[in-house]
């Protein structure tokens, strides 16, 4: 099956494959976000390009995420709004930590980043499977929306 065909629900289920430990799933709940987060903190601390200038919101990570969003639209609509507004928070929460942080955000970016991949790994460890993205790095966007998609089957959302 062409990687472009895949349904929302078959990234889904195939991502479900290697988290079906409820320990692993526990650890990807917190740390999942937490490497979306720190991604983009580290995105958010590229220093800006003239080209840049006047615009807060105009920089590294909101570009980035453009091409992370347009995934987000091939799996559905909905997914596409929830991770709008989840990336929002984590942009806003980087714009807060760079008036508040008494160090660059970067640096706490990338101590946070470490310290999730980690807890990821033992996660893996304990489930007994390599994590989903050794085999597609589109994985990577996968996680936090498979998140989202089980937050959504709670609500009673379709997606």
């Amino acid at each position: 099956m062409s990687r472009q065909s895949r349904t929302v629900q078959q990234w889904f289920d195939e991502y479900g494959v290697s988290h079906q430990n409820k320990t692993n799933k526990l650890i990807h709940w917190v740390m999942v976000p937490i490497i979306f987060f720190t991604i983009v903190g580290l995105l958010w601390s590229i220093p800006k390009m003239d080209w840049m200038d006047g615009s807060l919101w105009l920089n590294w990570a909101t570009l980035a995420m453009l091409p992370a969003m347009y995934f987000y639209y091939t799996l559905s609509l909905r997914i596409l709004l929830g991770m709008l507004l989840f990336t929002g928070l984590c942009l806003l929460a980087c714009y807060m930590l760079t008036l508040y942080l008494t160090i660059p955000l970067w640096i706490f970016s990338a101590i946070l980043f470490a310290i999730a991949w980690v807890f990821q790994f033992i996660g893996h460890k304990i489930e007994g499977a390599k994590p989903s993205f050794f085999e597609d790095l589109q994985f990577l966007l996968v996680g936090p929306a498979w998140l989202l998609g089980f937050l959504y089957r709670r609500a009673g959302i379709r997606y």
